[in-house]
């Protein structure tokens, strides 16, 4: 039965059948923004196939009586709109419960103040909901926080009552983040730059992320997802000329050419892209970045800022800067160095505290990416305390091999797939 109620919300919301509001004397402007707002969610759902099994996992899909069996833990943030609660299902499995914050929330509150309709103020909200849920199950991608599932309730008429069960994630924290190795920072880069690319070429068309925020996005075991999609958009403006395609930025303006079809070309894309550069290119991009990749970043970053690169251009220069890095070409060439170490097969040291380095993997010492034992060389001579270091068995989600970095001669453990790099004058002062 859970396979059919997905496909079965999606024909209901297309159909209109359970949206139709219950409407009694609400003023012309609220009834106007009501039926905006459920045509909105009635085009979404006919799009792209409606009657597809579109949600991932339809077959296991969550229902209103997983709702009822899961156990409500604490609120993980609000918004003007809704409201999102931590819960947990039989069994241990945790999610994210999303429904309309209701009178506290800063849209309702608002439209009532200025109707006097609480109920349909509240219906508004929801419709709201239900074109992001449209949205989930239609937008199929890794960058796009997963829908398990969701509760449509009716039965307290006029209201209705909507709760999504979503995927469950960690707020994205961007001093946090700036504080991570530049490898994860270009990570997350990446991930939205793919997931542009998706919402570019999405089955519904080109959609743009009107409130376009880190808020806006979490993270789900060390991966970027957009998890709010209410504000997201497929309409492209309309224009009779180029001075009708205006992008406008706090800092910046572009006017975009208006096609013979009479749209603003790629004005969704390049308002996404745009907000990508202003709000995570900036700040996560070039900081720390290896010398030898910063002349790509900084060309992603003219390229970007000014709207010369369109989504397509940005995807193909971020996997070249990815191949560089993977294949370890953006090392500048300089003369060996690894002949001026000591190296002792067959050897690891023991996991102990050690001096610090910035940024390091490991809180108790330094612990950083390389791409082989000459670069993890290079970085130890550029480093005063350290004295030897081990290229471990650890892997970055690049394939890259994390060294550890020791300012002391460590105690020597037997490990057939290890090999530990002592200084010569290290191990020459040992001796004396």
């Amino acid at each position: 039965m859970r396979a059919g109620r997905a496909a079965a919300l999606v024909a209901l919301l297309a159909a209109g059948a359970l949206l139709a509001p219950a409407l009694g004397v609400e003023p012309p402007a609220l009834l106007r923004e009501l039926s905006r707002r459920l045509r909105d969610v009635r085009r979404l759902a006919a799009g792209a196939g409606a009657g597809r099994r579109g949600a991932r996992g339809a077959a296991g899909a969550l229902g209103c009586g997983d709702l009822r069996r899961a156990a409500a833990g604490p609120e993980l943030g609000a918004g003007l709109t809704k409201a999102v609660r931590r819960a947990e299902l039989p069994g241990g499995r945790a999610l994210a419960l999303k429904a309309v914050h209701g009178a506290a929330g800063g849209d309702v509150s608002r439209c009532v103040r200025r109707h006097r309709a609480p109920a349909a103020c509240r219906r508004l909200a929801a419709y709201k909901l239900l074109k992001e849920l449209v949205l989930l199950r239609r937008l199929r991608h890794p960058g796009v926080v997963q829908l398990y599932g969701q509760c449509y309730d009716n039965s307290a008429h006029p209201d209705i009552r909507v709760t999504a069960m979503l995927e469950l994630g960690s707020p994205l924290e961007m001093i946090q983040l700036l504080q991570t190795t530049w490898e994860e920072r270009f990570k997350v880069c990446l991930s939205l730059v793919k997931l542009l690319f998706y919402l570019a070429h999405s089955p519904l068309g080109s959609i743009v992320l009107l409130d376009f925020q880190p808020r806006q996005f979490v993270m789900v075991d060390g991966n970027l997802k957009v998890t709010d999609l209410d504000d997201a958009s497929t309409e492209e403006l309309s224009c009779k000329d180029d001075n009708d395609c205006m992008l406008d930025f706090p800092t910046k303006s572009f006017i975009l050419k208006c096609s013979a079809a009479g749209k603003c070309e790629g004005i969704n894309e390049k308002k996404n892209l745009f907000n990508a550069y202003r709000y995570f290119f900036t700040y996560l991009l070039p900081y720390t970045a290896p010398p030898g990749l910063q002349p790509f970043l900084s060309d992603i970053l003219n390229a970007t800022g000014d709207l010369r690169y369109g989504i397509n251009e940005t995807l193909r220069a971020f996997e070249k800067v990815l191949h560089l890095y993977k294949t370890g070409i953006y090392l500048q060439k300089r003369p060996p160095l690894l002949q001026e170490y000591i190296s002792l097969q067959g050897f690891r040291t023991r996991e102990t505290q050690d001096y610090k380095c910035w940024p390091s993997y490991s809180h108790l010492g330094c612990l950083l990416s390389v791409h082989n034992a000459e670069e993890a060389a290079g970085i130890c001579n550029s480093q005063p305390q350290c004295q030897s270091f081990i290229v471990t068995q650890q892997r970055t989600w690049t394939g890259r091999p994390l060294a550890a970095f020791r300012s002391h001669l460590p105690d020597l453990i037997p490990d057939a797939n290890a090999a530990i790099y002592i200084k010569r004058s290290a191990s020459s002062r040992e001796k004396l």
